[in-house]
Order: C-alpha cells, then structure tokens, then sequence
C-alpha cells in the first residue's frame, strides 16, 4: 500500500482524485509562500518595487498559510476559492509595484505577474473541480427532472401502445390443467 492511498479524505467511499491531490499540493504550496512573505518581506518588497509594503505582504502570508492549511483539509474546496480571492488582490498589489519601480523592479515584478496569473488559473480550475465534485456527490447537478418520466409521449400511451400489441408466441405460456385448476379455485 503506497502512503497516498491512506490520506483521510471526508469521501471513505473512494480514493483521492487528481483534483484533491493538486488541491493538496496547492495548499503546501500555500504554506511555503506564505512563510516567505512573512520571514522575508523586505527583500521581496525591494524585489518586487513594495518598498515600504511590508507589512502588507507579512499579512499576505498569514492569508497564504490560513488558506494552505485550509486547502490541507478534508473540505479543501472553500479554501481554493479563497486562493482565487487572494491571487486577485496579488495581482493588483503587484500591479501597483509596477509604478515607480526601476527596470530590475519591473521586470521581477512582471515575471512575478505571469507566475501568480499562472497560478490563478490552475487556482480557479482546481476550485471549478472541486465545487463540481462536491456538487454531484449531494446529488446536485442543477437539473430537475422530477416532471419527467423518461417516454416521449407519457406512461399512460406507453402502456396503451403495449397492451395493444399481440403476445409473441414465445412468451405466451400454455396453460396446464393444474394451473387452470388454480385458478379456479377461490382463494
């Protein structure tokens, strides 16, 4: 047995999908950004033209680590809509950085651009995935077929159409004398 199979998932009924594992690997992915935003953002503000922002993208990490820890979870689906929320406040700050920055700032700062537009794609396709999951596993397609019984013309013209039809000689069943006697008989 490999050390994937005995992950806990809140689904006893099947093994992690595809979409659980990139969730879970977006959510340690989580934890490590998160821990460099608050460890060391000085020298990613002066990379990234934040000078002065530090705070800001110490709070970021806390944001990047709650929802890593989060995505972790046996219900990481919120949480990658949270990623979503964030890696779009990301992409304005980093917008912002752009603004007086000098030339090495601004080429950081436009690779640093790509890599969180990346991610925010791969963020909102997991998140997409995931709330689909969820969504058929309650049973919840957003269809409703209740008002429908599967023939084109109803049950009862179903019924009619069959009941006219003559029984084909195979399926018809000779009676015997025991039966018939049987059948005579009050119950």
């Amino acid at each position: 047995m490999n050390a994937s199979s005995t992950l806990v998932t809140s689904r006893p009924d099947r093994s992690l999908t595809v979409t659980d594992r990139v969730a879970r690997g977006l959510g340690w992915f989580s934890l490590a950004l998160g821990a460099a935003e608050i460890l060391a953002p000085g020298r990613l503000g002066r990379a990234l033209g934040l000078e002065g922002k530090e705070r800001l993208l110490q709070a970021y990490g806390g944001r990047e680590i709650g929802a890593g820890v989060w995505a972790l979870s046996d219900t990481p689906a919120p949480a990658i809509w949270a990623r979503v929320a964030g890696d779009l406040v990301d992409l304005a700050t980093l917008a912002a950085g752009l603004r007086g920055a000098d030339d090495e700032q601004k080429r950081n700062n436009l690779v640093a651009l790509a890599a969180v537009g990346g991610i925010t794609l791969v963020d909102l396709l997991t998140a997409l995935s995931l709330t689909a999951e969820q969504s058929e596993r309650r049973g919840d397609t957003g269809r409703d077929y209740s008002d429908r019984s599967g023939f084109p013309r109803g049950v009862e013209q179903a019924r009619g159409l069959a009941g006219q039809q003559a029984v084909p000689v195979d399926f018809q069943v000779t009676a015997t004398a025991e039966r018939r006697e049987e059948a005579l008989e009050p119950a």
